[in-house]
């Protein structure tokens, strides 16, 4: 988590400076600290008063200015940082970094720093390809350098190829897994997230409102705690998280098979998804015509993925989920001992503001041996990382 980090961000001389404004404003918005560098090429770009504005503190560029300490500037910044991130990186600065060269404030600090630095690369595809580029950044990412991108796109010249700038809350994202605590380090965890679609024809289906958020937000909180994710995802509007393996479902029955053949190999399995309990008993392989379609639906029942697998579980810690309309403690307690999992998190998505579609959530993990651990109205991405602490 970046909550209370010192970050300091780095802005080089490309057309993606625009976009770093907004990378800071997420990075204030997650809890941090920042402080901003800029290069005398960025300036070109983008304004000194943009970035001060955002953060409320001096903008630094020259490197021998002293303000109102006398601090030496690309020592003293280089010394509070917890994070450093580069964004844009032009080849300029990559180059420059790879070997050695400290020419300006910027370079001179990332010399001087000791802090886990992100590189955000940003340049036309064909100066990204070149093989001066490639050996630079080889030459950093031996020395432990971390890129996030560059991705495939237009870039502001018109060339088509490698080298847009990735967004910022991408590059936010990779900044969080850079920075957090890897106390799951070594664990594998399984974690389903979304809701299922049970099709009555190839257009129409039966589903729920689950959003996914929740299921998103714990498998991006386990991979910066240091776990090995694999995220089982019905199908939801949402970006893929970076560096966890998704396997994409549509069905319930899709979804069982999924989980069945990843179960044995994991630690944890996180059962988030709003599996849909029914399915209709046949479906066409046409759309029907109004006037063709049934007026009642015979329906099916759906496998009972987390029962099914908690009931062969060795080692496995099964965690289930219960969105439940009132009541939810005693329901959630019910399925939990039902189902015989080693604990489950309830939620009454009755309740305005929580739950399905909602940024926020508030619950309650109850687990086996009769503990229950309340956890107040939060952001899901903070959530996540509550859960986490409780269950391991």
């Amino acid at each position: 988590m970046l909550r209370d980090k010192q970050v300091l961000v780095g802005v080089t001389g490309g057309i993606a400076a625009y976009k770093t404004a907004e990378l800071v404003r997420l990075l204030i918005k997650a809890g941090a600290t920042v402080d901003v560098i800029m290069t005398k090429n960025a300036t070109e770009f983008i304004t000194p008063l943009t970035f001060q504005t955002l953060t409320a503190r001096p903008v630094y560029i020259e490197t021998f200015t002293l303000l109102s300490t006398s601090d030496i500037q690309h020592t003293s910044l280089s010394d509070r940082a917890q994070l450093v991130i580069v964004a844009p990186a032009t080849a300029n600065v990559i180059g420059k970094y790879a070997n050695g060269i400290a020419d300006d404030l910027l370079t001179t600090t990332l010399l001087a720093t000791n802090a886990p630095v992100l590189l955000a690369p940003a340049m036309n595809p064909r100066m990204w390809t070149h093989a001066a580029v490639r050996d630079n950044c080889a030459r950093l990412a031996e020395r432990g350098v971390q890129f996030i991108g560059p991705e495939k796109g237009e870039v502001a010249c018109g060339d088509e190829g490698w080298g847009r700038m990735c967004e910022p809350a991408r590059i936010l994202e990779a900044a969080a897994a850079l920075v957090s605590h890897k106390p799951l380090a070594g664990k594998k965890i399984l974690i389903t997230a979304g809701p299922t679609r049970e099709p009555l024809d190839p257009v129409r289906y039966i589903s729920n409102r689950s959003s996914g958020k929740m299921g998103y937000a714990l498998a991006k909180a386990a991979r910066n705690l240091g776990a090995e994710v694999t995220l089982v995802s019905g199908p939801t509007v949402l970006p893929d998280p970076l560096d966890i393996e998704i396997v994409w479902v549509e069905t319930a029955r899709e979804m069982a098979q999924a989980v069945d053949e990843h179960f044995d190999a994991t630690d944890a399995l996180i059962m988030t998804a709003a599996v849909a309990d029914f399915r209709p008993a046949t479906s066409t392989e046409a759309k029907l015509p109004k006037d063709q379609c049934p007026d009642a639906v015979p329906l099916e029942r759906n496998p009972d993925i987390i029962a099914a697998v908690a009931a062969r579980k060795k080692h496995q810690f099964v965690v289930g989920f219960a969105a439940e309309t009132g009541e939810a403690e005693t329901k959630a307690r019910a399925k939990m001992e039902r189902k015989k999992l080693d604990a489950i998190v309830a939620n009454d998505v009755a309740q305005k503001g929580i739950g399905f579609d909602s940024d926020h959530n508030e619950v309650r993990i109850l687990f086996a041996d009769g503990r229950v651990v309340p956890l107040p109205k939060m952001p899901k991405e903070d959530l996540a990382f509550a859960i986490l602490e409780k269950l391991f």
